[in-house]
């Protein structure tokens, strides 16, 4: 509402307010209302015409008393009669009282309609601004269906005031986000895109608003828009505060502005190696910038500049493509983890679980590990616990893991209930997947069972059971540890669970130790069975069946537990079915027949782990653009279960029939899609379905992304404007898991989603590939995950094509990438000293074993990135082995189904010449040649 003043001479609306503000009651205030608004009535109905003033005058008494939470029912006819008004008061008070009160479905909205038409072909400024205001203000569909056509002309008209394109695009903005099917894509917004280079910065910052929400849903439209970001963010950041003074917000120069750009980067991948080196200059600025010393103690410049950081480091996170930024980045973050504002210690711990999913900046991240330990010990705020939690989890891998899931372990027995079941679920995740030691795996689960055993799900302890039952090495340790824990007074029945399956299975394994024979075992399994829910006890009469088979000198005993009314005339139909049956059973079968039908339970089916699924759930579903800056699960390990069976991409594996005996129900392992058909028959079919039978080409582009991939696991294999395609791979000796993440990018479903697996003729005998089904529906803005499981037979030089098909709107999509499967993958580093070393090296001197390669340097010459790059390739890195410090020297063993190939590697760099000289000695020398052209693409 406009403030009331001499000049505007409303009077008799300053007495109203007054006497409102005056009443000492809720009644007095209703008296006095009614009493306007009889007032009002009779005037807007006598017979004298109103004034332009008169009209704004109780139109505004109107537009009050509705915020004062009264119903105005009559009134708005004056209100659009004031639309047509010359003067700027009267038109400004039409306008917001329309804004306000006047829904769509108004008899009036044609005639209001018709007014702001008015006001945008009036081409005053003003006027058209209060329309576009009022347009954006009610944002109704049936404005869209108005205005949506005009406001774009409008937008990209050469004669538009500044003000007047700043207002357009906000309004274009808003009615795009509540109806984009209304707002058309034609000649405009390729024009709207060289408003970046606009002079006014208002209208810069409005188009940038307006280009991000755009291109998200259409990226090839305003692609062009890239690199005019870059160029306008690169003006900003190394401008002084004092060359944008009207939009310097504390000495920040365009900290908004600045924010919107970076922001819009992150809707397209790394740009092109020219517009790349423009964009990375402005980020280390942003980031030399961070470390200056403030220029002034005030909280607003602290918090824009911080704004305009955090948003470059999102950007880095998003094209994961600059080591040394990602690291820098990570540097700048740990920074602000002992920083004296929560707000800071939130976000920094945020960003770092994106920036550990990173392979450049992973090792980074886990030197700030004592910190966040201290974090989650001492920060007051819970939200701020929780982030350290995430990120302890997303750093973890094989070397820290015992060190995190201990202190994971500490926190849970104070740590809020509102995040117990997930930090449950995180620390079993983490104990299986890194576990080298099963025992300690076995002595973590049962400590969690211990310390939080209300929160411990169905889906932990199965996992427990599942991968102590596929371990033969595991078992009696087993039985041992959940004995021992048993005969604590106090049992959580989640550890009763446990112990009667495993007791029940392998109870044989330590019942040669008078402190724990069969009778012993029985006793004390059953001294917990009256405390227990009927599920248990359910269990543990199953317990009880099988210790008849195992231990027939308890026999008796069992039998008259089984015979007892508490068991036979149970009230509950599940345990009095059981006792009765294992009764008889007990009676009637002889011995070979119990043992038979009593056997010892099969390995379970490899699959992706139970808990993991069920951490996504409740994280919530994650889009592909999310894959880099959320939990670093770097795939699942072949932990908890037998090798998996190799097979062909056509291939299905039946599963055992005792898969889903503990209800760890998932799909066995099936084809990712159709193998395309062969020859002409079927050519009818083939015309009218959606799948083709050709293979299409590589994508453009996908070979680069390839190549990134040999020193590197996770990231984004492929993405256009429709599709994106992420991958989490771990590699261990013949073996490894991909897990492939297909995102959809659009708001339309694809239908018939088909990926498909291809092995060339050469490839197929030395690469084993299975994968598990997909829904071959992928609903607008989100993703399917597959998982490939891989066994490398022998070596080999070729990698497979992933083929995806797809109907999109109506047409057919195919595409294909190569799949970054490659020999370097199932290397396994071996440390050796330099006596070693040159021994090994001089007995692998046979020209066909060596392979060496010198090249013209593609990247900056940097001795950390390089020495990352070796360690990703999958070798040892070996210090001081080299007589020439500047020299590195690797060593590993490449491991297939049919033999081990040693390998050792020589890199020595040349920075004068801007060189390197590669040498590569294996036992094979297509192993050789093979190994060297994949490490000396990545420098």
């Amino acid at each position: 509402m406009p403030a009331v003043s001499k000049g505007d001479g409303m009077r008799g609306l300053a007495v109203f307010i007054s006497d409102i503000r005056n009443c000492k009651s809720k009644e007095a205030e209703i008296k006095r209302i009614n009493k306007e608004l009889a007032n009002i009535r009779s005037k807007f109905k006598g017979d004298k015409a109103l004034d332009g003033y008169s009209k704004k005058k109780y139109v505004c008494k109107l537009l009050f008393i509705f915020l004062l939470g009264h119903d105005i029912d009559f009134g708005h006819m004056e209100a659009v009669n004031l639309l047509s008004s010359n003067r700027y008061t009267e038109k400004q008070i039409g306008y917001l009282f329309i804004s306000v009160l006047v829904n769509s479905n108004s008899e009036l909205i044609r005639l209001i309609n018709n007014a702001i038409k008015n006001d945008l072909a009036s081409r005053n400024p003003t006027f058209m601004g209060l329309a576009l205001h009022c347009i954006a203000s009610v944002g109704s569909r049936e404005m869209a269906e108005a205005f949506a056509g005009e406001i774009p002309k409008v937008l990209v008209a050469g004669d538009t005031m500044d003000s007047v394109k700043q207002s357009a695009a906000l309004c274009l903005l808003r009615l795009y986000r509540t109806s984009p099917d209304l707002v058309p894509m034609g000649d405009w917004t390729s024009r709207v895109v060289h408003l970046l280079n606009d002079q006014h910065l208002g209208v810069v910052t409005a188009a940038t608003s307006l280009i991000t929400t755009l291109a998200q849903k259409n990226p090839e439209e305003f692609k062009t828009s890239v690199s005019l970001a870059v160029s306008r963010l690169s003006r900003i950041v190394t401008s002084a505060s004092t060359d944008l003074q009207d939009y310097t917000y504390y000495f920040v120069p365009a900290p908004w502005l600045s924010v919107k750009l970076l922001r819009l980067l992150q809707c397209y991948p790394p740009p092109d190696p020219a517009v790349r080196g423009r964009l990375t200059e402005c980020l280390e600025t942003i980031l030399n910038k961070a470390q200056e010393p403030p220029k002034s103690k005030k909280v607003q410049h602290s918090n824009a500049k911080n704004a305009v950081l955090f948003e470059a480091i999102s950007l880095i996170i998003h094209h994961d493509s600059e080591p040394n930024l990602l690291v820098r980045a990570c540097n700048q973050l740990g920074q602000f983890l002992q920083h004296r504002e929560t707000n800071l210690r939130y976000l920094a711990l945020e960003s770092m679980c994106t920036l550990a999913s990173s392979e450049f900046s992973h090792e980074a991240v886990k030197t700030h590990i004592e910190t966040v330990i201290n974090a989650l010990k001492t920060e007051r705020d819970v939200s701020v616990r929780q982030r350290a939690v995430d990120l302890l989890y997303a750093m973890c891998d094989r070397s820290n893991a015992p060190q995190i899931v201990a202190e994971m372990l500490s926190y849970l027995e104070t740590a809020d209930y509102s995040i117990r079941e997930e930090i449950v679920l995180k620390v079993a995740i983490l104990a299986e997947k890194y576990a080298v030691d099963y025992t300690w795996y076995v002595d973590t689960i049962l400590n969690l069972i211990r310390i939080a055993g209300d929160y411990v799900s169905e889906e932990v302890w199965y996992r427990v059971i599942q991968i102590v039952i596929n371990r033969d090495d595991v078992q009696g340790y087993a039985a041992k540890t959940v004995f021992e824990a048993l005969q604590a007074p106090a049992c959580h029945e989640n550890l009763v669970k446990v112990g009667g399956y495993i007791l029940g299975e392998f109870g044989n394994l330590i019942a040669g130790d008078p402190r724990s024979s069969p009778l012993i075992q029985f006793h004390l399994l059953h001294s917990k069975f009256h405390l227990c829910s009927v599920p248990t006890r359910a269990l543990l009469l199953s317990t009880y069946i099988k210790f008849v088979n195992l231990f027939p000198e308890v026999k008796p005993t069992i039998q008259d537990v089984l015979r007892s009314d508490s068991q036979l005339r149970n009230a509950d139909v599940e345990l009095q079915q059981r006792a009765v049956e294992y009764l008889r059973l007990s009676t009637v079968a002889s011995t070979d027949i119990l043992a038979t039908v009593l056997e010892e339970m099969p390995p379970f089916p490899e699959r992706e782990s139970s808990i993991l699924a069920k951490l996504k759930k409740k994280k919530g579903p994650s889009t592909v653009t999310d894959l880099e800056d959320t939990k670093r699960d770097r795939s699942v390990d072949v932990n908890g279960g037998p090798e998996p069976a190799p097979a062909s991409t056509s291939a299905v594996s039946t599963p055992s029939p005792s898969a889903d005996l503990l209800g760890l129900g998932a799909a066995p392992p099936a084809p990712a899609g159709p193998p395309p058909s062969s020859g002409g028959s079927g050519l009818l079919v083939d015309v009218f379905s959606d799948s083709a039978s050709v293979v299409a080409p590589l994508a453009p582009g996908s070979e680069d992304n390839f190549a990134r991939f040999v020193c590197k696991n996770n990231g984004v294999l492929f993405e256009n404007q429709l599709l994106q395609i992420g991958l989490k791979s771990e590699f261990r000796q013949n073996l490894g898991r991909m897990f492939i993440f297909y995102g959809n990018k659009t708001s339309t479903q694809f239908l018939n989603f088909t990926p498909t697996l291809i092995c060339s003729d050469d490839l197929q005998p030395n690469l084993n590939l299975q994968t598990k089904p997909v829904d071959p529906t992928v609903e607008g803005g989100a993703q399917v995950q597959q998982v490939v499981n891989i066994e490398c037979v022998s070596d080999f030089t070729e990698a497979p094509v992933l083929n995806i098909q797809f109907r999109y709107g109506g047409t057919f999509q195919n595409v294909s990438v190569q799949l970054p499967i490659t020999l370097n993958k199932f290397f396994q580093p071996t440390e050796m000293a330099s006596q070693d070393f040159f021994q090994r090296w001089k007995q692998l001197s046979n020209p066909q074993q060596e392979v060496q390669n010198i090249f013209k340097a593609k990247h900056p010459m940097d001795t950390e990135v390089t020495k990352a790059k070796i360690i990703g390739f999958g070798s040892a890195l070996l210090e001081e082995v080299d007589p020439n410090p500047a020299n590195f020297v690797g060593a590993g063993i490449i491991h297939t189904k049919t033999t081990q190939i040693g390998c050792l590697l020589r890199l020595e760099p040349n920075l004068q010449a801007q060189m390197y000289r590669l040498t590569l000695r294996t036992s094979k020398e297509a192993v050789s040649q093979r190994l060297c052209e994949l490490l000396s693409a990545q420098f």
